[in-house]
């Protein structure tokens, strides 16, 4: 397994950081913030299109929420190996161009599939057949943008800036998507199925279009600050075996695995707020909106917190106020009352969220940053596709919503004990202290 870094590690760092200014820092975020924006709004599962898609099935093609959830159970495959994406990005360099060329190369591929699936009749095999093939192509920018990512924050020991940049900068878009996302699924409810998809497809071609596009450009304060990793005495079996032995990463994905499995917290969701409380399709998106927006103001705390308190403190204290996250939902008897809900339950996330993301991008062996950011998209996926799955059992079944809320905050506080699981100098630091994992 892998030792406990030396102290004269934590200088060297610390050095590292400081020959960052406040304004070169600021324009990192600046580029990578408008990378992740645009890559949310990409994204075949959980970007623009997703809700509509989701609508899609339910009120055009009559889906049960059983059938729903086994479409994104089965639509999820390409997600369930991000990490073979990432480490595809540790070890391959298009056109010389690294992390640029994945963006070049796949965001146009992707944007001509968005493109063929728009002229495309639409019909659950075509639509199941579309996600799959566009998100395996998606998945090439996604390892490129978490990489680079990844690589800088743990470079210049800021990987608690870079997750709250990184959250915040998700959730704006998730935000937007999600609002517009329900209204746009009641604006395409007048038009037939594939005058629909052209739709939605053409938007997200232009999406990636635009991504492909951003690509052509190489800031000097973002690349010249992303130091190349000595890799040369290694091969592909040297770096699966050195991440076997790498020990921080486990714990890191352990906890990350409970944090996302929140088994109901999807489509059981949906079917209770429209069945049970009459939400619309627009009011569903609306929810989702507020929970995600709600994320931010912790996030920010979050980001302000990093630099001052170290990490284990952040993750403690972020897990003791996440446990009982979708506790106020049992009380709630009205669509309005869950509007309401949604704030509480969105800002008992955001500190817990960005302290493991901090926690995975700190754990990262040396070189296979893409390989252990996409691991963990990986084990997002898996686990959330599952939990949903058990939760629609659990929704239908075995108690209704109740029954999910409980097991929801039973997983989170599995997250407790596994904390003492950490290495203690991985969390001991604040952001500009941090050793290497």
């Amino acid at each position: 397994m892998t030792t406990d870094p030396p102290a004269t590690t934590i200088a060297a760092v610390a050095t590292t950081t400081r020959t960052l200014s406040h304004l070169v820092r600021h324009r990192i975020f600046f580029y990578l913030g408008v990378l992740i924006i645009l890559l949310a709004f990409g994204a075949p599962s959980g970007g623009l299109i997703d809700i509509p898609i989701s609508f899609f099935l339910k009120n055009k093609l009559h889906l049960k929420a059983y059938e729903l959830a086994n479409f994104r159970l089965v639509s999820a495959i390409p997600l369930y190996l991000s990490f073979v994406f990432g480490f595809i990005r540790d070890t391959w360099n298009p056109f010389g161009m690294r992390d640029r060329g994945f963006m070049l190369l796949f965001g146009i591929i992707t944007a001509g599939l968005y493109i063929f699936f728009a002229f495309t009749p639409i019909t659950y095999a075509t639509l199941l057949t579309a996600v799959v093939l566009l998100t395996t192509s998606f998945l090439f920018v996604a390892s490129a943008q978490n990489g680079l990512t990844s690589t800088i924050g743990q470079q210049h020991a800021m990987s608690g800036q870079i997750s709250a940049v990184w959250n915040i900068f998700t959730s704006i878009p998730t935000v937007a998507a999600l609002l517009v996302g329900g209204t746009l699924s009641n604006l395409l409810e007048d038009t037939n199925a594939d005058q629909a998809g052209r739709i939605l497809f053409l938007i997200g071609a232009a999406i990636m279009a635009s991504v492909a596009i951003y690509a052509a450009w190489k800031p000097r304060s973002v690349f010249d600050n992303v130091h190349a990793e000595d890799t040369s005495a290694a091969n592909p079996l040297q770096d699966i075996k050195r991440l076997a032995l790498h020990w921080p990463i486990y714990p890191a994905l352990l906890i990350w695995l409970l944090w996302n499995f929140a088994p109901g917290s999807a489509t059981p969701l949906q079917y209770y707020l429209q069945n049970t409380l009459h939400a619309e399709d627009a009011q569903w998106g609306q929810w989702n909106a507020i929970y995600a927006a709600s994320f931010i103001p912790t996030f920010m705390l979050f980001g302000l917190l990093c630099r001052r308190l170290p990490l284990r403190t952040l993750l403690l204290w972020g897990t003791v106020a996440a446990v009982p996250q979708f506790v106020p939902l049992l009380f709630i008897h009205s669509m309005t009352g869950a509007l309401i809900a949604a704030v509480p339950v969105g800002l008992m996330g955001g500190v817990a969220t960005a302290s493991y993301l901090d926690l995975i991008i700190r754990s990262c062996p040396r070189s296979l940053q893409g390989t252990v950011l996409m691991m963990s998209s990986s084990l997002f996926f898996i686990v959330s596709r599952f939990g949903d799955v058990l939760g629609t059992n659990l929704y239908d079944y075995y108690g209704g919503f109740t029954a999910c809320v409980i097991a929801i905050t039973v997983v989170y506080a599995l997250i407790l004990p596994t904390l003492l699981f950490i290495p203690k100098p991985l969390t001991a630091t604040a952001d500009g202290q941090q050793v290497a994992a």
